[in-house]
């Protein structure tokens, strides 16, 4: 069975971060998120991909190829425009020879693919949906169903008093090929407004497979740091990179880690990252390639962006920081704060409640405090 993944948008809830990268391709546990969905794929045997590409697709095929290296066979399709859900999956239409997976390029998840399969197998569907419960339904669709599993309302963005059940659209589908009969060729379209209400309307059957496992879709900063958090935690089981220094505590190639710097598990350093004496490493954190950080620096909680400098005495506390980035000694990120590619922090800066800062920008000395 062939899978399609949408990785067409441009991730403009995650800015500045992906103001120089494609969502698919930022780095979880040093990894681009891609990797981990492909490791993910193969686990239930499914090596053909179809990647529905838009924003930045060069970065993505430069970093895959084809897909050998990886274990999988990769096949590209550019959208001139954007198309929508749906729209992006008419777009490769050509390329879909059967009953296929469709996935939402912004989730990690551990469904059981082979479980849901034979559901739609099983109930002869012509879509299932994969349903999540979340506690606060109302910035979701919610999906009703019947006793059977059949799927009977769709009902978008609630408010409280509409709500008629926990379960969310999760964002993958195992789908017939004529379902694209539905979607106009060349034109935004979504499955979730207009497909899948339109099949209803038909009366054909759409299924919905509720599953009570991980799911994050990791479309904002705080849910890419939690994403990070549930991972290093062993709340989602994915393989983490490198060797393990002792527990909690993997690191790359050639890390340079004195005696008198203390790591706190679970932390993931990858190749080259230069540790000096007196810094403090708090997991559930992540520093990526030829980072350095400064003697009595405090990093906790955070995601740190390869090549990227964390000077003497500074604080970087749950926060995320793009590469080849500067923190000088003295300045604090804490709170959700974002600093993209290229950005330099002066000292005496304390950044707080989620600020972003852009690629490339300077902050000098005393500028921001909260």
């Amino acid at each position: 069975m062939k899978a399609v993944i949408l990785v067409g948008g441009e991730g403009t809830r995650l800015r500045p971060l992906t103001c120089n990268t494609p969502k698919a391709m930022l780095p979880l546990a040093n990894r681009p998120f891609l990797e981990h969905v492909f490791d993910y794929l193969k686990h239930y045997g499914i090596w053909e991909v179809v990647l529905s590409m838009g924003y930045k697709p060069d970065a993505i095929e430069k970093h895959f190829g084809d897909g050998s290296d990886f274990g999988i066979n990769l096949t590209y399709v550019v959208e001139d425009k954007p198309l929508g859900t749906a729209g992006g999956v008419k777009n490769v239409e050509q390329h879909i020879d059967g009953t296929c997976l469709v996935f939402n390029g912004d989730i990690l998840t551990d469904l059981d693919l082979s479980a849901i399969i034979d559901f739609h197998r099983q109930n002869k569907g012509k879509v299932s949906i994969a349903l999540i419960p979340v506690e606060d339904p109302t910035a979701y669709g919610l999906v009703e169903t019947d006793a059977n599993q059949r799927v009977t309302a769709f009902i978008e963005k609630p408010t409280p008093d509409r709500v008629t059940t926990n379960l969310i659209n999760a964002g993958t589908y195992v789908m017939e090929p004529d379902v694209l009969d539905l979607v106009p060729p060349d034109t935004y379209y979504m499955f979730e407004r207009g497909v899948f209400p339109e099949l209803l309307a038909r009366g054909e059957p759409v299924f919905g497979y509720p599953y009570n496992s991980y799911w994050m879709d990791i479309g904002t900063p705080a849910k890419y740091l939690a994403a990070h958090h549930d991972l290093l935690t062993g709340r989602l089981e994915r393989d983490l990179p490198g060797s393990l220094l002792r527990e909690n505590v993997w690191i790359g190639e050639r890390c340079e880690i004195p005696l008198t710097a203390r790591l706190s598990g679970p932390v993931v350093l990858g190749d080259r990252v230069r540790i000096e004496g007196g810094a403090t490493i708090v997991g559930p954190t992540v520093i990526a390639d030829d980072c350095h950080i400064g003697s009595g620096a405090f990093v906790e909680g955070s995601v740190i962006w390869a090549g990227t400098i964390i000077g003497p005495q500074a604080n970087v506390r749950h926060s995320l920081v793009g590469r080849g980035c500067s923190v000088a000694g003295g300045a604090w990120l804490t709170g959700g704060a974002v600093v993209a590619d290229g950005a330099a922090i002066g000292p005496g800066n304390r950044l707080d409640r989620g600020v972003r800062i852009w690629p490339g920008k300077t902050i000098e000395e005393n500028t921001i405090t909260f």
